[in-house]
């Protein structure tokens, strides 16, 4: 089979509200569901034990993950709305439930697509910002831990803007008003504690919300690295790690079928499986890799490559290539 020859099965729809299927109703009830979620905890702070907020902080935690990398990552390759109004009301929801810029990150995700976790060139840059090889040595990916715990600082707000600038002023404008919402948001929460009467400078539950808000990310880091970390930057079908575990990708609304979304980036989540189907003889064939556990866990895999390992593997490959 080539890999040029494979075609990709569309879903459709004749629903007035959703453009490919109406099963996108889940995930636009889960991405709801996070910002109602989210609204709550600034509610009951005052009103709940701190072991109770803290469990709940974790949950939270543990949804920002999950929403980046299936709500929001879905709602980037296939917008869910016929409707483009409905389509931005939405995007502003998900900026304020995760607290980033659903366009600013779309920006950021379509530059992962572009490099795919390539390794850096001759002068240290990757076309991929966010790829694990980005800081690593060598041809080495990155520690995960430094990649989990630092990755949130490294963003650069200007380059961003400046790659979304070039998408028009319509998407920049957008972006802004996202950006806008959800810090007015978090400023109105910093100041006002909901309680009766109104009580000033909530300063106790910015600093209960802010480690959840971080940890958060770098669980969605966590789960970005052992996506790629094993795979093949220069070859297509091999450019994802895939974890195929059932619970795990009905919550993730199937993007643990990583090496799948990198080959084809715009196979809908509902065909993700039969997609995968068509592909599987070419990929065993071009040694595409895949994990038991979800990625997220990727670190507790018994069959994880050591970093210099995995190093020494494609040096070995490339001189056998050469020769």
């Amino acid at each position: 089979m080539s890999a040029d020859a494979i075609r990709i099965e569309r879903p459709s729809t004749n629903s007035k509200l959703f453009a490919h299927t109406r099963w996108d109703v889940v995930p636009v009830a889960a991405g709801l569901f996070h910002f109602a979620y989210f609204l709550g905890l600034y509610f009951l702070f005052p009103h709940a034990p701190l072991w109770v907020m803290l469990i709940l902080g974790f949950i939270y935690s543990l949804m920002i993950n999950a929403n980046v990398n299936g709500v929001s990552h879905n709602f980037i390759h296939n917008p869910f709305f016929r409707s483009q109004l409905l389509n931005r009301i939405f995007g502003v929801i998900e900026s304020v439930a995760c607290c980033f810029s659903q366009t600013y990150y779309d920006v950021v995700h379509m530059q992962h697509h572009k490099g795919n976790a390539d390794r850096p060139d001759e002068k240290g840059e990757t076309v991929d910002w966010i790829s694990i090889y980005k800081h690593g040595h060598d041809g080495e990916a990155e520690n995960p831990w430094g990649y989990v715990f630092l990755s949130f600082f490294r963003d650069n707000p200007g380059a961003i803007k400046r790659e979304l600038a070039k998408r028009g002023k319509i998407e920049l404008r957008w972006g802004n008003i996202e950006l806008a919402v959800f810090i007015t948001i978090l400023i109105a929460m910093a100041v006002i504690v909901p309680t009766r009467p109104i009580h000033f400078i909530n300063w106790r539950f910015m600093l209960f919300f802010l480690p959840f808000f971080y940890l958060g990310h770098c669980f969605s880091y966590l789960n970005g690295y052992f996506r790629h970390y094993g795979a093949n930057p220069d070859k297509p079908i091999a450019w994802g790690v895939s974890s195929y575990g059932k619970i795990y990708n009905w919550l993730f609304f199937y993007n643990g079928y990583h090496a799948e979304h990198h080959f084809r980036p715009k196979v809908h989540w509902t065909k993700m499986e039969k997609f995968r189907q068509s592909i599987a003889d070419l990929q065993k064939r071009e040694g595409v890799r895949t994990i038991k556990r979800a990625h997220m866990l990727g670190f507790l895999d018994p069959n994880l490559p050591k970093r210099r390992e995995r190093s020494a593997h494609i040096e070995a490959a490339k001189a056998s290539t050469s020769g």
